[in-house]
């Protein structure tokens, strides 16, 4: 799971995402940090670990929210771990926040705990192919050149941003783009300015 960053939202491939027209109120009455707690413990009771809770709420070192922050225009979430050393991921993005969201992630783990309960390992095993995480390496992937469209030049670091600002309505998904899409261009921006900066130490 060393891949998987918590931050930006890093959705699972081959999963349907919710528009944003359809997502709805939900009536859970759960903050954000219990419903992370209980989303940890329920993993680790399933016998999961290396747990990563992916979205695009920064979070402060302690694992709360900013309290000052906006929700996110997109509120999914992707809970990763590893279990019998096999890589699970579970996404939601059914609901307008990210605190539901998590909560209904952990709702579900804990039917899939009642399962394991129950002694229906076979049953239990059927439900889990459905949430193995998909290897990146199954994604081709580009230079940040070809992402930022910066071929050929010498570049700067005014260059990166300016050039990331110019694909952005292009890659969001909020704008016709997609995850995907997303996560590839926040990558080229953070790959390209770690290359200038050591070229120029």
């Amino acid at each position: 799971m060393s891949t998987i960053d918590a931050y930006p939202l890093q959705w699972p491939l081959g999963w349907a995402r919710t528009h944003c027209d359809d997502r709805r109120a939900s009536l859970f009455q759960v903050s954000f940090a219990r419903s992370r707690d209980e989303v940890l413990r329920s993993v680790r009771l399933l016998g999961g670990e290396d747990v990563v809770i992916s979205s695009n709420l920064p979070l402060k070192r302690n694992g709360q929210p900013y309290a000052s922050q906006a929700e996110p225009t997109d509120p999914g979430i992707a809970v990763y771990w590893t279990q019998d050393r096999q890589p699970r991921v579970m996404a939601c993005d059914c609901w307008r926040t990210v605190r539901d969201n998590l909560r209904a992630v952990g709702l579900t783990i804990d039917a899939l705990r009642a399962i394991d309960r129950s002694g229906a390992t076979q049953l239990l095993e059927r439900a889990f192919t459905g949430f193995a995480a998909l290897p990146e390496s199954t994604a081709v992937v580009r230079s940040w050149r070809d992402v930022l469209h910066l071929n050929g030049q010498p570049v700067t670091q005014r260059d990166v941003l300016e050039a990331f600002k110019r694909r952005l309505p292009f890659c969001h998904p909020d704008s016709g783009g997609s995850h995907d899409l997303m996560v590839e261009l926040n990558r080229a921006r953070d790959e390209a300015l770690r290359e200038i900066e050591q070229e120029v130490r």
